[in-house]
């Protein structure tokens, strides 16, 4: 049976995550208008910067969400709209999917917005602050839809993403 496309770009940002460069987490994303491809990006040090597989991590001894000014990495949704503008494309009226599937961050929720981003496919509310994101994108008017991964085997979850979407 052929996939869906939801499930097609969620897949594909999972192949752009294993190109990141941080030593923690892999993150790769998509940008899609009219159900085609307009930018990708994944997590890592700037381009011409040396990789923190390389140096090591900054943050290292840091929790999660805490002190993002020491990390040397971009986050995958900030480097979507990055490569996206680096050769001249629009992001406006996109649609953006990220594996492996949480909510953007809140400084990434911002850019999102400014850029134009009209909806955002997320699975997970795993990341620190998603409450602040949430509210921020449904304020500036951002659809957010909350995915079941085809392989999730947690009723819980499940539970949550239907009571989310009533």
């Amino acid at each position: 049976m052929r996939q869906s496309w939801d499930e097609f770009f969620y897949e594909l940002a999972g192949y752009l995550a294993m190109r990141s460069t941080c030593l923690h987490r892999h993150y790769g994303c998509v940008l899609v208008r009219d159900k085609t491809v307009i930018s990708t990006g994944f997590n890592g040090a700037p381009r011409g910067c040396i990789h923190c597989e390389v140096m090591g991590c900054p943050r290292a001894t840091v929790a999660s969400g805490e002190r993002p000014d020491l990390c040397r990495g971009t986050h995958a949704e900030q480097n979507v709209i990055a490569n996206a503008a680096r050769i001249g494309v629009s992001t406006l009226n996109t649609t953006l999917y990220l594996y492996p599937g949480d909510i953007p961050c809140p400084l990434c929720a911002k850019i999102l917005i400014n850029a134009g981003v009209s909806c955002v496919h997320y699975r997970t509310t795993n990341y620190p602050g998603y409450g602040d994101s949430i509210g921020l994108l449904q304020e500036a008017g951002v659809s957010l839809v909350r995915d079941v991964a085809p392989d999730k085997d947690n009723e819980e979850d499940e539970i949550e993403q239907e009571e989310e979407s009533i």
